[in-house]
């Protein structure tokens, strides 16, 4: 199944369906200096729709700001699209369609039909968000905001200036 005819109403019905995680006991795997643990996510209305989500974080000393945790639609023939994606402060993102850079900020991912129709990655365009600053706090935006039951996030405490 090719994604080129997914449109913005079918991802923003796919980020809102109700989620739960299957697997919260999921164990960390480590790799070229990233820790990262992987879990299956099955649609609580319906077994059709099924998701993986994933976190990650380098772990290399003073390498804390590079971290990643996102969220995957696992189509029925078993081709993946990333929905969504939280990063962390640590490269300048380019929005390529909109000839920007973000600067060295988090940064929200988000799928946009734009996109896949310009044959640029799915989830390309990114938005500036003060919202998290940790791994922990992307991944309790991410729960909550794409509607994930079965693991629990601890939002980042407000920074003071």
């Amino acid at each position: 199944m090719a994604f080129e005819s997914i449109t913005d109403n079918k991802i923003a019905e796919l980020l809102s369906l109700p989620k739960k995680v299957s697997n919260p006991k999921a164990r960390a795997k480590n790799k070229d200096g990233h820790e990262q643990y992987n879990y299956n996510i099955i649609c609580t209305g319906s077994e059709q729709y099924l998701f993986e989500l994933y976190t990650r974080q380098n772990k290399r000393d003073g390498m804390e700001d590079d971290f990643s945790c996102g969220l995957n639609w696992v189509a029925p023939n078993r081709e993946t699209l990333m929905l969504c994606r939280y990063n962390g402060p640590n490269h300048n993102h380019p929005n390529r369609l909109e000839n920007e850079k973000l600067g060295y900020v988090c940064h929200i991912h988000k799928t946009s039909e734009k996109y896949i129709q310009a044959n640029l990655k799915p989830e390309g365009h990114a938005s500036a968000s003060n919202k998290y600053y940790t791994l922990h706090g992307a991944l309790f935006c991410l729960i909550n905001e794409c509607n994930i039951t079965g693991i629990t996030a601890e939002p980042d405490e407000p920074k003071l200036l």
